[in-house]
């Protein structure tokens, strides 16, 4: 009996299941490090740079983080527990939150070391809770409609992937931008 046989999952639909992940996942990779821009190292990746190790305080030049931010990070990180419920439908709770914490760690970190972002435990925290609620979705469905609950994961997961995948070519087709402008130098002059 193969693994996939054994989660419930025929092996055509484990396998577009397993597709849609690893896309979710460098669609995931993708917003954290870059923010959807085209991949760059910041300039300061050799500097020694601040870690904001208290979460939700702001802390020397790092403000705490916007309310908003705070909801996109639990927003984005919810369907990696979808997609884990689905694939690993057995793990504990802890188990699955380990993954979520590992995960959004090794994001911090690349984000810290390649300067396009900071080292922030409140994204540590906000991730690895979005994840959980993913997981707890996948829990209540299985309890709802046990028996059709697999297929139903399976379709949102995918689903979900494709969405995100046709809104990313929107967004980078789009002649709009959000955020500041890496092209132009501002220069402000002192008042006398």
């Amino acid at each position: 009996m193969t693994s996939s046989r054994r989660s419930g999952e025929p092996w055509p639909r484990r396998g577009i299941l397993i597709l849609a992940f690893v896309v979710y996942l460098m669609l995931l990779a993708w917003v954290v490090l870059w923010k959807l821009e085209t991949p760059w190292i910041g300039e300061a990746a050799l500097l020694p740079r601040p870690l904001k190790l208290v979460p939700f305080v702001a802390r020397g030049d790092a403000g705490a983080s916007a309310p908003i931010e705070v909801v996109i990070n639990l927003v984005i990180f919810v369907p990696f527990g979808l997609f884990v419920g689905a694939l690993a439908p057995t793990w504990a709770w802890w188990k699955a939150g380990a993954v979520f914490l590992g995960a959004s760690l090794v994001l911090e970190t690349a984000q810290h070391l390649i300067s396009t972002g900071s080292f922030d435990t409140t994204d540590l925290i906000v991730n690895t809770a979005g994840g959980l609620l993913g997981t707890a979705v996948v829990a209540a469905l299985r309890r709802r409609h046990s028996d059709r609950a697999s297929a139903l994961i399976g379709r949102v997961c995918v689903i979900l992937t494709a969405v995100a995948v046709v809104a990313v070519v929107a967004f980078v087709a789009s002649p709009l931008h959000y955020g500041p402008q890496r092209d132009v130098v501002v220069q402000r002059t002192t008042s006398r």
